[in-house]
C-alpha cells in the first residue's frame, strides 16, 4: 500500500517536472490549468501520505504499549504488581550463570506470611488480597539495591533474591523485613505469635558456581523456612547453600 503510493507520487512529479522543462525549452504556452491540476493532485497525494504516516506512527505506537503490556502481564504477578515465579525461575538462571563467571556470593530467601488461611477465614479472601499486597510492598522496601528482587512464589508465599549478597547482608536484609512487617502492625485477631501479621523467612548462601541451579537455592531456603516456622515463626533462619547433587 505504502509503495504503491510513492511510486504514484514519484510518476507524478516526474511528469510535472519533465513537462515544465519541455514547455520552458520550446517556449511554448504554458498550460497553467494543466500545471494546477497537478500540483492538486500532488497536494491531495500529500495529504494521503500524511494519513498514513500517522496511522503508521499510531500502530507502531500501540503495538509497543501492548508488546509492554504483555511483558508486564508475563513477568507480574497479577495481584501484588511484582514480578512472578516465572520470572524469578528465568531470573535466578540468569544470575546464576553470569555469577559463575565473574565469583561472589548468592542469598537467595523464602518468605511466609504466619497463619494466613486464618486470616483469610477471618477476614475474607478480598482483605486476605490486600494483606498480601501490603506484604508484597513491606518486602519490596525492605531491598535496597537496583538488582535485589522481590517475587510472589505462590499463594503467601515469596521469593527474595540477592546477588552478590553475603551471609550477614542477608541477615540485615530479613531482620529489616520482620522489623517493616511489625510497623505495618496489618490486623490478624487470629496470629497467635502477635495481634498482627508476621512472617517466617528462610534463608540460604552460596559461593556461585556453574552447576548450581536456581531450584537447588530455593530448596535450601524453603528448608530453613520449615525452620523458622516449627521454632514459634515470626522469626528467620539460615542455613549454608548445599547443593543437590545428582
Amino acid at each position: 500500500m505504502e509503495h504503491d503510493l510513492f511510486e504514484h507520487e514519484q510518476q507524478i512529479y516526474d511528469y510535472a517536472v519533465n513537462r515544465t522543462i519541455e514547455v520552458l525549452r520550446k517556449s511554448a504556452h504554458f498550460d497553467f490549468k494543466e500545471y494546477i491540476t497537478i500540483a492538486k493532485e500532488y497536494g491531495k497525494l500529500l495529504k494521503q501520505l500524511r494519513r498514513a504516516t500517522r496511522i503508521a506512527d499510531r500502530t507502531t505506537t500501540n503495538l509497543h504499549e501492548s508488546n509492554l503490556d504483555l511483558i508486564d502481564k508475563v513477568h507480574n504477578d497479577t495481584l501484588t504488581g511484582i514480578y512472578n515465579r516465572l520470572y524469578m525461575e528465568d531470573s535466578l538462571r540468569r544470575i546464576i550463570k553470569s555469577m559463575a563467571r565473574s565469583g561472589g556470593q548468592l542469598s537467595v530467601m523464602m518468605v511466609d506470611v504466619d497463619n494466613f488461611k486464618k486470616y483469610n477465614d477471618t477476614y475474607g479472601h478480598s482483605k486476605g488480597d490486600v494483606c498480601l499486597k501490603l506484604v508484597a510492598e513491606t518486602l519490596m522496601a525492605s531491598v535496597a539495591r537496583a538488582d535485589d528482587f522481590v517475587a510472589r512464589y505462590g499463594g503467601e508465599e515469596f521469593a527474595v533474591i540477592l546477588p552478590d549478597t553475603d551471609e550477614s547482608g542477608a541477615r540485615r536484609i530479613a531482620d529489616n523485613m520482620l522489623e517493616n512487617i511489625k510497623a505495618s502492625n496489618i490486623p490478624h485477631e487470629k496470629n497467635e505469635i502477635a495481634g498482627h501479621v508476621t512472617i517466617s523467612i528462610g534463608i540460604t548462601t552460596g559461593d556461585v558456581v556453574r552447576t548450581q541451579s536456581g531450584a537447588d537455592y530455593i530448596k535450601c531456603a524453603d528448608e530453613a523456612l520449615y525452620i523458622s516456622k516449627r521454632n514459634g515463626r515470626n522469626r528467620y533462619t539460615f542455613i549454608d547453600f548445599k547443593e543437590e547433587k545428582a
